[in-house]
């Protein structure tokens, strides 16, 4: 027995990545289509985004002109630092305006792929069957972070041959390339420390993702003090790779602290790993309450127990976004002179300000509708996870456990759409005064006029969900990704009247530039309902996932 006991600790202090090959392969292949979107879909960004500036702006002459949208305070609030605005060229344009994008997404990116072959894997037990094999403590996640760092080479691979392919200065493409895997790296590893904290996906996803927003916030604010950054600009990630200054300074020493922050962090969840057993948490859960509330009985309650923690932080979020772009305001009535009409064509109407305001309500309700997917990402899980068996196993039919979702979902989103248009109205209110007060019922409707194709993207993968569940999310996501690009480039790229036409929301009247047209309120909304009337009879008709 003592010979027996001496082999396994052996084997266990020896061999901790044992089966990480194996485990990595294995990821590889879930994640094949999944990642592959990704990585190719952050790339292509790039290249759109390098290219695109050429476009927009035809000379020097045009581009000093829209200089103003990333120099002053509010712009370097949104975009960062300006490096270069001073003496603009493209290259310096598109790394003023854009990288920051490519720097967010490839975090998100990495974060969600930590969790999905870390946390996730614990929370469906398969972890527990894998470590039962020949597997070490540390393979998994070995493996994980060996995948996330190869994506973000291959993302950071691509952006810089988009920034090359444009005719930029190699050093800052290869800077902006780097400082794109310097980020996702860093976050990976905030992500692998997450998930020993956290007893859920969802919760380590949220602490991470609360560092990028965390991040954000304190970026905007060092870079709205002044041009360049400032002290408080030092204290973020994203500001530390934005003060590599591609194509101005190309300083490769900011990136230092990413990767050293990144291998600590890293180091941390190795380390907090070997302090708690599979599938437990080092921060222990919430207590519940003693007694269940009455709501709780009833499929409605149910319903908003699942889907209230979304749709609260979605809210927030979009609250405060709105409150900052409304504030924009004042700063398009000082640039709508100086635009050019390539720029100019992204805001319909003879009013600059009120386009602007337009767009914007346009814009966040995409987010809303991102929103509304999610929230049906989360009845997939539901069903995946066997708990919505569970519940259909009580006295309570499909139609009604959907109903109720739908019902909480709906609402939800429409308070969404309400409070989004009250934060515009009351963030222009902030900076245009009394000229501003005049605007404050037209921006709430403007956003509330959103309600038919959030309401026609929800019905569409409704319809999915009942009857190509697995088709639902994604499906979902390339409509609102085809969508974002459309309403920022369409104007810009003179595609095909069919093209154009697949974007859900390019068919509404540009609210309060113009008057609302009923005629596509009623198709999308109807739209949205037919969805639903199928994705409820799809649902009735097919089987019940249990895993």
């Amino acid at each position: 027995m003592r010979g027996s006991s001496e082999t396994t600790e052996q084997a266990t202090t020896t061999a901790p990545l044992a089966g990480a090959p194996a485990l990595l392969r294995l990821m590889l292949r879930r994640d094949r289509m999944r990642l592959s979107l990704w990585v190719l879909g952050i790339g292509l960004m790039g290249f759109y985004f390098a290219g695109a500036i050429q476009v927009v702006a035809e000379d020097q002459a045009q581009l000093a002109q829209m200089t103003t949208m990333f120099a002053d305070p509010v712009g370097r609030l949104m975009t960062g630092p300006a490096y270069g605005m001073d003496a603009p060229s493209f290259e310096r344009f598109y790394a003023a305006g854009y990288i920051l994008f490519l720097f967010i997404l490839t975090a998100l990116m990495s974060i969600f792929t930590v969790v999905r072959h870390t946390r996730a894997e614990e929370q469906t037990g398969r972890a527990e069957l894998l470590r039962a094999n020949v597997v070490g403590r540390h393979a998994t996640l070995t493996a994980a972070a060996l995948l996330v760092v190869l994506a973000d080479v291959l993302v950071g691979l691509l952006v810089t041959a988009g920034a090359l392919t444009a005719g930029y200065a190699t050093a800052g493409s290869l800077l902006v390339g780097a400082a794109t895997v310097a980020v996702g790296v860093f976050f990976a590893g905030a992500a692998t420390t997450t998930v020993q904290l956290s007893a859920s996906s969802r919760g380590a996803s949220a602490m991470a993702g609360a560092l990028l927003g965390l991040a954000y916030l304190i970026r905007m604010g060092g870079d709205m003090a002044e041009q360049g950054g400032s002290a408080l600009s030092w204290f973020s990630p994203l500001g530390w790779s934005q003060q590599t200054a591609p194509y101005v300074h190309d300083r490769w020493w900011p990136l230092l602290p990413l990767a050293g922050c990144a291998v600590a962090f890293l180091w941390l969840g190795y380390w907090l790993s070997t302090r708690r057993d599979v599938e437990a948490s080092l921060m222990p859960s919430r207590l519940g309450r003693a007694g269940a509330r009455p709501s709780l009985g009833t499929p409605t309650g149910m319903a908003h127990r699942v889907l209230r923690g979304g749709l609260r932080g979605w809210t927030i979020a979009l609250v405060l976004t709105a409150l900052l772009f409304g504030s924009y305001a004042e700063s398009m009535i000082d640039a709508a002179d100086a635009l050019p009409e390539e720029f100019a064509a992204v805001f319909s109407g003879d009013s600059m300000m009120l386009g602007y305001l337009a767009y914007i309500a346009l814009f966040l309700a995409l987010f809303v509708a991102a929103a509304g997917v999610s929230g049906l990402s989360q009845l997939r899980g539901e069903e995946t996870h066997g708990r919505a068996e569970l519940i259909l196993s009580a006295p309570m039919s499909r139609t009604r456990w959907l109903a109720a979702h739908l019902t909480v979902l709906l609402l939800g989103l429409g308070l969404m759409l309400l409070l989004t248009g009250l934060g515009t109205a009351l963030g222009a209110l902030a900076v245009l005064g009394e000229d501003g007060v005049q605007h404050v019922d037209d921006l709430v409707l403007a956003s509330l006029h959103q309600a038919a194709p959030v309401l026609a993207i929800v019905g569409i993968v409704v319809a999915l969900f009942g009857w190509l569940p697995r088709l639902a999310g994604p499906v979902g996501w390339l409509l609102l990704g085809y969508a974002a690009v459309m309403i920022n480039f369409g104007s810009l790229l003179e595609l095909p009247a069919v093209l154009e036409d697949l974007n859900v929301f390019g068919h509404l009247a540009q609210v309060p530039v113009e008057d609302v047209d009923w005629t596509p309120v009623l198709v999308l909304g109807g739209i949205g309902v037919v969805g639903i009337g199928l994705g409820a009879i799809g649902w009735n008709r097919r089987e019940v996932a249990a895993a």
